[in-house]
Order: structure tokens, then sequence, then C-alpha cells
């Protein structure tokens, strides 16, 4: 399948509305009950309780939490009887507590490896693993008197390794022509929990930057900086920290109001994150049956560089039918009526040929009894 542009009718709204209330905060949240809306009516979620309240508990990657917890607020107005609760714990967390099966659904920036795969109780059948929107990482940063900070390859590669020290090096200092750039110490900020946020900005780094001896994954040993947990930590530390740069989903970034640094990318142009650029990454990009797609290093001379797909894990025999069956209708709403969330908050909402595909495997899982 390919990743089609004009597919998805890419529509960006000019001005974002605000992300839902405790975006800092890593604690599992759970929608209230809120009549529905005049212009909106129930999915078949709703009936799926026969009268009683499902309550549906998920937890893992932090880069769509603020998505997440939108949709199911909107999804809760509609479908009174639906609460989805879901902790934002880094997508080492949710895989494992997928696998665990301590929760009903898991949810990951970095695809399921086959190791992970295996790990999953037999009678729980083979992992179900969607897409549910695109995302991008961006390096933000806290530097007074800079607003438009632009970082060559080699630039953020010296920025991670550590060979650029301060902000004034002659590297930071080409790049950026005419800016003043003081002397203050470059602090580097990363996640220090098993992140999918990591594993897509590692594998971006890995592509970029020829001396990375660290590799990528959800966990790396880091040769400089400063560990927080979470997008939620990440963007905290940086707020408070004067001279310090780090990666965090473009949402919290926005929403916090952080300055965020152009990012050359292969073709050599510097790019300003926007959904629009990060959006190019995908076009024509070709989905693998499991949806597990990377694009680490995008050919595209307008792409926005580090970008990728997040997932929710669903099992293919759940234990609680009536369960499953709610969540997927939560889903195939999602895909439809949930695009224009992910627009709004700077997500990329995927294409109709894509979303059609995931709502085919989302209709494998068995919902008629339990097993």
């Amino acid at each position: 399948m390919i990743f089609s542009l004009k597919a998805a009718r890419w529509a960006f709204s000019a001005s974002a509305i605000a992300l839902v209330t405790g975006l800092a905060a890593c604690a599992p949240q759970t929608t209230t009950n809120t009549p529905p809306s005049e212009n909106t009516s129930a999915s078949p979620a709703a009936s799926s309780a026969a009268g009683g309240t499902v309550s549906i508990s998920g937890a893992g990657a932090t880069a769509p939490n603020p998505l997440y917890q939108r949709w199911f607020q909107e999804y809760n107005k509609i479908n009174p009887n639906v609460q989805i609760s879901y902790d934002s714990v880094g997508s080492g967390a949710g895989v494992k507590r997928y696998l665990d099966q301590t929760v009903d659904f898991g949810a990951t920036d970095s695809a399921l490896k086959a190791d992970e795969k295996a790990k999953l109780a037999a009678d729980r059948g083979k992992p179900v693993q969607v897409p549910t929107t695109g995302l991008f990482v961006v390096f933000a940063y806290n530097l007074d008197g800079v607003t438009d900070l632009k970082l060559s390859r080699s630039t953020f590669c010296g920025i991670v390794d550590g060979s650029i020290k301060t902000w004034n090096d002659p590297k930071l200092a080409k790049d950026n022509a005419g800016a003043k750039l003081p002397a203050t110490p470059v602090t580097f900020v990363h996640r220090s929990d098993g992140s999918g946020t990591t594993s897509i900005f590692t594998h971006h780094i890995e592509k970029a930057c020829p001396n990375w001896k660290a590799g990528a994954g959800k966990t790396v040993e880091w040769p400089v900086g400063t560990g927080a947990k979470g997008n939620e930590g990440v963007t905290a530390q940086i707020q408070q920290t004067k001279g310090a740069i780090g990666y965090t989903e473009y949402s919290y970034a926005k929403e916090n109001k952080l300055a965020m640094a152009s990012v050359q990318n292969k073709s050599g142009a510097f790019i300003t994150p926007a959904p629009e650029a990060a959006a190019k990454a995908l076009e024509g990009a070709k989905i693998p049956d499991d949806f597990a797609l990377k694009v680490p290093d995008p050919e595209q001379k307008d792409a926005y560089p580090i970008v990728s797909l997040t997932w929710v894990l669903l099992y293919e025999n759940p234990k609680d039918p009536a369960k499953a069956k709610a969540f997927n209708e939560f889903l195939k709403w999602s895909l439809k009526d949930g695009k224009q969330y992910a627009t709004e908050l700077g997500y990329i909402p995927l294409p109709e040929d894509l979303s059609t595909k995931v709502t085919t495997a989302v209709d494998t899982i068995k919902v008629s009894a339990t097993k």
C-alpha cells in the first residue's frame, strides 16, 4: 500500500486548539460522562454496553497522548457508556503491560519486534498492531534571544554526541549567521524511560550521523545529556533549563510555546517543523502488512525528516469481547470523525486507503465469545 497525500486530503488548520488539561501529567486519564452533542449520533459502541458502562484501560506512548485524550473526551460525549482511560507511561512500559495483559490495549511509537510479538501468550492469538495517526519529533530549545535556530546534520549530530559543548560553537555559528549565540553550555535533554519517541529520534540520528555509536531503539546509552521521563518530562526540563535542547513530539513543544529548530534534511534543505512538512515524509511510503512503517531519513526535498506512525496494540482473542468490540468501534470513529482533532492538534491524519486497511485489520479481532 502507498501512503498517499492525495488520498489523505491533508487539510491542516491555520490555528490549533489548546491541548487537554494535564498534558504535563503522566497519570492515567479517564473521560467523564457528558451528554451527547446535538449534531452527533451515537455509534454502535454505545449499544455494546447493553445499558451498562464499558470501562477500557490502555497504556503506552506519551507522544500521541494529547490526541488520545481529546479523542476519548469527544467520543465519550456521543457514547457516554464508553469510558477509556490511558496511562501515558512511554512505549516501553506500554508494550510490557500489553504483553503482560494488564491493559485492554497498549500503545507504542515503535512497532513491535519479532521477539516482542513472540512473548504474547498463545491464547490471545496474534498481536494486532494498527496505526492511529502520524506524528513528528522536534528539537525544542530554551535560548534567550534566538528565535530561529537552524541545525545542520553535522551540528545536531554534535549536540547529541556531546562534541558540541557551547552554543557559540563554530558549527552552530556557521548554521546561524548573524545570530547572537551565547557561550552558554549546551544541555541536551533526552528520555530516561523506554520510549518510542526515542526510537523514532535515534533511528534518524543513526542514519544522519556517521559517527553515532549508541545505536537506535526505545532505549540507548546516551553519550551525553540529562534524562527526563516522557515527552511531558522532557518538555518541562527544557522549559526550566536555560541553554537546554532536546527532542519531543511536536504538539508538546507547540502547546508549551517552546522554540523549535529548523532541521536539515537528507536533501540539504532546512525544514521548519510543521504538520504539512512532516506529511511529505510519508508521501509514497509503502505500508507493510503489519503496518510497521519506518521512514528514518526521508528522501523528499521538502520533507521534515523525523517522522513516524504511532500504533495501538490489540489482542486477536481478547479476554473481554465486549470491551474489545467497544474499543474497535472507537477506533473506527477516530479514523473518520476523529481526523479533525488530529489536524487541530498538529498530528497527521491517516489517509483514506490506510484507514480502510486498518478497519479491515481491526475486524479480525474476535469479539463474539470470550477466549
